[in-house]
């Protein structure tokens, strides 16, 4: 397996993108039997339907052991906007559309209009709570498909930053990794054979680590530059991404959450985990299906 790892340094705000782009299956553990939230029996029959007013009718279940009553939480639990408008947002968002202008969208064909600070609301909540789910998937290497395994957004290019994310990498991939390409930054070298380790009996690192630099005419890493271009693309136009560190975190996880399971790879036909991952996604909607995904599990 490959691993490319760059990282982009943004000299007008003095903040880093510090982005890890693999060649990379996975089987996830999902919860099928509904549980009474009191205590915790399984022994549940439907019960009517509960009619609200912007999430049209809740199926609500009764426990026959405790005799409760309760809704299952779908990951929309006292939103007061629909599942499908809120995840007509998040696509939107991800697909280059500003909030204000999602608002506009929404303002001409949906009744009930949403301020763009809700959308943002949103994009925020539903990134963190998908990425609940997605950074405890594990990855098996292939060389087929391009998938962002892990990303963060910090301050400074810092070594415990970039070692934060690698560890990330080690956790999700094991010992499959044999190539880490990186670019010129001295710093990654100590880090990647640190976080790989040494083989005492090989008398070798675990890893070879690849640098590549344009001043020595080595070319580019041709894959990591385009998805790191993509990144920009959105974030460049994007006012006040800079601003909080929590949030354009949040942000970036909601990009590597649509770049990997959203987008469909233009080399490949189809999204990467598809190939990188086990996960079978059968709506159409598949930002619904990701947060239901979230919910059932965490």
């Amino acid at each position: 397996m490959l691993l490319y790892i760059v990282i982009l340094y943004n000299r007008n705000v003095y903040k880093d993108y510090i982005t890890i782009y693999s060649m990379t299956k996975q089987s996830n553990n999902m919860k099928e039997s509904i549980k009474c939230k009191d205590c915790g029996s399984t022994n549940i029959i439907k019960w009517c339907k509960r009619k609200t007013q912007n999430r049209g009718y809740i199926q609500r279940y009764k426990c026959k052991d405790c005799e409760k009553y309760f809704t299952i939480d779908d990951g929309f639990f006292r939103m007061r906007n629909n599942s499908k408008k809120i995840t007509l947002c998040l696509d939107l968002f991800f697909k280059g559309i500003s909030t204000r202008q999602v608002q506009e969208h929404l303002q001409a064909f949906y009744p009930n209009n949403s301020s763009n600070v809700s959308i943002y609301n949103w994009v925020i909540k539903y990134s963190k709570k998908i990425s609940k789910f997605t950074n405890n998937l594990k990855i098996n290497a292939t060389e087929e498909v391009q998938y962002m395994i892990s990303s963060n957004f910090t301050k400074k290019r810092e070594q415990k930053e970039i070692k934060k994310v690698l560890l990330n990498i080690k956790k999700k991939t094991g010992k499959q990794i044999k190539i880490c390409t990186t670019d010129g930054y001295t710093a990654y070298e100590k880090i990647v054979n640190s976080t790989w380790g040494y083989n005492l009996k090989e008398k070798k690192y675990n890893i070879i680590h690849n640098k590549v630099t344009q001043l020595k005419n080595e070319g580019f890493n041709h894959k990591v530059e385009r998805m790191h271009s993509s990144i920009r693309q959105r974030t460049k136009v994007f006012r006040g991404f800079h601003g909080s560190i929590a949030s354009a975190n949040s942000i970036m996880k909601g990009y590597e959450i649509y770049y990997n399971f959203i987008r469909k790879h233009q080399a490949i036909n189809k999204c990467p985990y598809e190939i990188a991952t086990n996960i079978k996604l059968n709506n159409p909607n598949k930002w619904l299906e990701l947060i239901n995904l979230s919910t059932q599990n965490y």
